[in-house]
């Protein structure tokens, strides 16, 4: 990260972090408590700083994006087990291998979002890793552009896709700051078919919306056949959970061209 923002003669972190390395080597300055507080692994994950590990990790991709320029973000939700049309005999069931049609949408998607891209605004912004968010990563830089991915930790199938630029390939421990980012830039969320982390995050920005938290933005689902068959839309409406105006916040798409025209009809 830069450091041409500092204004004060103070003397610099990173010195101190050079200059401890120097020190003799005693039981005084082995011991934890001598230990740099901001360099203390075993300090930071302590659970009283919670706090301060929430405020670091909104903090670090929300200054690395502004120093890279990024105004806006075009979102892609979806699913990471969806494969690419090429490798769809090996996806575990034929539901998954129907949908990787969705693959090659998402990777067109964001080639011709990016194509209209100034490199700042409308940049594709997924989850970073494999499926949909490999897709719509290797599209914008088969555009020549970049790719914002945020990824997070976890046990298996979330590793960075190798198409996602790599200044701005974010990793974050908690859920709920990675879809804050996902959210702060967004000016079109796109979603694709996937499982209960595309529903989470697809839930949470419609909530957002639906009750004014956030700007209501262009909202995209492709598939209308998959998200009739998975949630009953109507039933909330009938129960009134939901009215009727919450139904004209999203618009279903098949193609990736009939998404650019749901975004530039958006006023």
């Amino acid at each position: 990260m830069k450091d041409d923002h500092r204004r004060h003669p103070m003397r610099h972190s990173r010195q101190d972090m050079e200059e401890v390395k120097q020190i003799p080597d005693t039981p005084q300055t082995r011991s934890p408590a001598y230990q740099l507080a901001f360099t203390d692994n075993d300090f930071m994950c302590r659970e009283e700083l919670r706090p301060v590990r929430l405020q670091l990790e909104l903090l670090k991709p929300q200054l690395m994006m502004d120093e890279a320029g990024i105004v806006s973000t075009v979102v892609l939700f979806g699913g990471a087990r969806i494969p690419e049309p090429a490798k769809k005999d090996t996806a575990r069931t034929e539901t998954l291998a129907e949908l990787s049609k969705y693959y090659e949408e998402a990777r067109k998607f964001a080639h011709l979002m990016t194509e209209r891209s100034d490199g700042n605004h409308n940049v594709i912004c997924t989850g970073g890793g494999p499926g949909v968010m490999e897709a719509g990563s290797r599209g914008a830089l088969e555009a020549g552009g970049r790719s914002v991915g945020l990824n997070i930790v976890l046990p298996h199938e979330q590793a960075p896709n190798e198409y996602v630029t790599p200044e701005l390939c974010f990793n974050f421990h908690y859920f709920a700051i990675r879809k804050m980012h996902f959210l702060m830039r967004a000016c079109a969320i796109t979603v694709f078919p996937g499982g209960f982390g595309t529903l989470d995050e697809t839930f949470e920005a419609l909530t957002l919306i639906q009750t004014g938290r956030m700007n209501r933005v262009p909202f995209v689902l492709f598939g209308e056949a998959f998200w009739r068959k998975i949630i009953n839309w109507e039933a909330l409406l009938d129960a009134g959970t939901i009215g009727a105006d919450d139904l004209e916040l999203f618009h279903f798409v098949e193609t990736a061209e009939e998404a650019i025209a749901v975004i530039d009809a958006h006023k």
